[in-house]
């Protein structure tokens, strides 16, 4: 993976170094040189890579000569450099995510009597509470609702699609299972879900790899399993 990124890159410092034109006076070769300049920035920030651009620049005019200064070797050594710099980066991005939401919670539990904390340390709060039946983990749950990150992004929202959505309750995240067995038809909580019963540490997307997520749910039917 990294050494795809590397390549792709490679092409990318052709853009960012040649003075940016307005658009409408860029050639069509132009305009895909500073994109790719620009997404391969991105992607370097990402992984937390600090750039020498002078030898970057360097080693793609030797790509293209079909030359190099290092040795199949060093190669091999500088590739492992860089996979150990971005593990470390990720690694540190993953547990600053975890401690946010750690916090997050705490803070939620102290300063809400009105949550609620389980023993797997899911919390929610109780917005209406419903009188119909309750499901079962092997019943599928017809729903709406709209999940949002700590920051109040909302990343995902069946109202924002105008229809409620219908799925096996044990086929969803953890804390959706084990919160949705607490409701009632007709039942509307928020949830406050750590990134143990979320996603965990490796997310999805739109969603950081350690996450704590908040969803307000709520449940209009239950179908029992036949």
């Amino acid at each position: 993976m990294t050494k795809k990124l590397f390549i792709i890159a490679c092409a990318a410092i052709i853009g960012c170094n040649a003075n940016l034109k307005a658009q409408t006076e860029m050639t069509d070769n132009q305009k895909m040189s500073y994109a790719l300049g620009v997404n391969s920035g991105d992607q370097f920030r990402n992984l937390g890579l600090e750039i020498d651009y002078d030898l970057f620049l360097k080693g793609i005019k030797d790509g293209v000569a079909e030359k190099s200064d290092f040795t199949p070797e060093q190669m091999q050594a500088a590739f492992e450099y860089l996979d150990k710099v971005a593990r470390a980066h990720q690694d540190k991005l993953l547990q600053d995510e975890k401690a946010a939401g750690v916090a997050f919670l705490a803070k939620n539990k102290a300063e809400n009597k009105d949550v609620v904390e389980t023993a797997s340390g899911l919390q929610y709060k109780v917005v209406t509470a419903g009188t119909g039946k309750k499901p079962l983990a092997t019943d599928k749950v017809k729903v709406h609702y709209k999940g949002t990150l700590l920051d109040g992004t909302v990343f995902d929202s069946s109202y924002d699609r105008g229809e409620p959505i219908t799925f096996p309750l044990n086929g969803v995240i953890k804390g959706w299972t084990e919160g949705l067995q607490l409701m009632s038809e007709g039942s509307k909580y928020i949830l406050y879900i750590p990134s143990d019963l979320g996603y965990g540490d490796r997310g999805t997307q739109g969603i950081k790899p350690g996450s704590t997520l908040v969803f307000e749910v709520e449940l209009l039917e239950v179908n029992p399993a036949n």
